[in-house]
């Protein structure tokens, strides 16, 4: 007795096939050619800066100059200047746990700055009797002789914050 085979298990059968469907010919315009990559004379015209040529990859590394009519000037301005500090002396260690407590701080207001700039020197002069009729200090302190732009310029400066 024959049993009838359903249509789908007939066209899920396997099949050889001998012959390639492009015939050796395939799109390589897509595949990146690097600077390890490709002839001699993809190499030569991608070094002399022909048209139509990939530029050089760089892998992430800047240039510390540019081409000038084909010869190459270096740039002292694009070299990059890495600034660290001594840290010869420093007592933290380069490693923080996971495990410390997370560190809660309010924001930090021109109330808070104005406690801990010269509140103290205030009081110290009201107790002490040093204060004009108008409030004024009779001995200002070298914060309270600076003008609004000078104020201002040094709280832009590195390593101005307080806290």
């Amino acid at each position: 007795m024959l049993r009838k085979v359903p249509p789908a298990l007939i066209s899920a059968s396997r099949s050889l096939h001998t012959t390639s469907s492009v015939c050796g010919n395939r799109n390589f315009r897509k595949f990146p050619l690097y600077n390890k990559r490709g002839t001699r004379v993809h190499k030569k015209n991608q070094f002399e800066g022909a048209p139509f040529a990939l530029p050089i990859y760089k892998y992430g590394v800047r240039d510390i100059g540019e081409v000038v009519d084909n010869v190459f000037v270096m740039r002292p301005e694009m070299i990059p200047e890495l600034i660290v500090p001594d840290l010869t002396d420093c007592k933290l260690k380069p490693y923080v746990s996971y495990k410390t407590q997370d560190v809660v701080q309010s924001e930090f207001t021109s109330e808070d700055l104005f406690k801990a700039v010269y509140s103290k020197k205030i009081l110290e002069d009201f107790k002490n009797g040093e204060l004009k009729e108008d409030g004024s200090p009779v001995t200002p302190s070298p914060d309270e002789l600076k003008t609004p732009e000078e104020a201002f310029i040094e709280a832009r400066k590195t390593g101005s914050d307080i806290f």
